[in-house]
């Protein structure tokens, strides 16, 4: 019965598309909150940060932070590329719950994409550690988090 019901399973939703080329290159917590503190570095100006959460989207979220569900994001790239280009961005920072799954693959297409269109001033990055590192790094962190929630981390 078990083998059965393992076999009816769906695909997990990125199996439709292709594995990301390359390994994407990651940021720390410390740079990304460096950014933030700089007084001429501002999110949504210099870099812009994409939560990918979607379910799980819960507890808070880094300021400045937009929120495009990874289920959503494989077939937007081209728009999205063109849309983050035209406004001058470079440093592109992705991140889920941690730095495996979401925001590896995330960082991964669209870094392919980038590099697809011959883009060399442009980077997708992905957060060590995600949101949960950065919520459970301490209070100079939780400062700059959007609705933080301690309960949510506290489970973490």
């Amino acid at each position: 019965m078990a083998a059965e019901n393992a076999a009816a399973s769906p695909p997990p939703w990125y199996a439709v598309y292709p594995a990301p080329r390359n390994s994407p290159a990651t940021i720390l917590r410390e740079e990304v909150l460096d950014m933030m503190k700089a007084g001429g570095v501002a999110a949504g100006k210099d870099y812009l940060l994409v939560d990918l959460r979607r379910n799980d989207h819960e507890g808070g979220t880094i300021r400045g932070s937009i929120n495009l569900p990874a289920q959503s994001l494989y077939p937007t790239i081209p728009s999205l590329y063109v849309l983050i280009k035209a406004a001058g961005l470079r440093n592109i920072i992705w991140y889920c719950s941690s730095s495996r799954g979401r925001g590896n693959r995330a960082a991964g297409w669209f870094g392919d994409y980038i590099a697809d269109q011959g883009d060399t001033e442009m980077q997708s990055l992905v957060l060590v550690e995600g949101i949960t590192g950065w919520a459970n790094a301490g209070a100079e962190y939780v400062e700059w988090m959007d609705g933080y929630d301690a309960n949510v981390w506290s489970k973490t």
